[in-house]
């Protein structure tokens, strides 16, 4: 199992739009594509303007082949188009847990 951790900075003034074109034309898209959704934040403390999303995955293999799909799909490219000029920077963490982990 890895677990997907995508960071976006979004520009001030932008989150409102932002979270509304997610919710209205990406996270319908990424549920049909990319299995397991954990959850969506943003910030209320620190760093301001920030989203993080987690998705699971059962392997990079895993992974590889559901984004593939997505970024195929022409609806998901009408989302990107949506956001475009929106995001500031973007990081993406892959996380594989530890023995400790109760989630594997």
């Amino acid at each position: 199992m890895i677990l997907e951790e995508r960071d976006y900075h979004i520009f001030p003034g932008r989150l409102g739009d932002f979270l509304k074109a997610y919710e209205t034309l990406g996270l319908d898209i990424q549920r049909r594509f990319l299995g397991e959704f954990i959850g969506h934040f943003v910030t209320e403390t620190g760093e301001l303007n920030h989203v993080v999303a987690l998705w699971r995955y059962e392997s990079m293999a895993d992974r590889e082949a559901r984004r593939a799909l997505m970024l195929a799909h022409e609806p998901w490219q009408d989302y990107l188009a949506a956001i475009k000029g929106m995001i500031q920077s973007q990081q993406t963490r892959l996380l594989t847990p530890t023995s400790l982990s109760p989630m594997r």
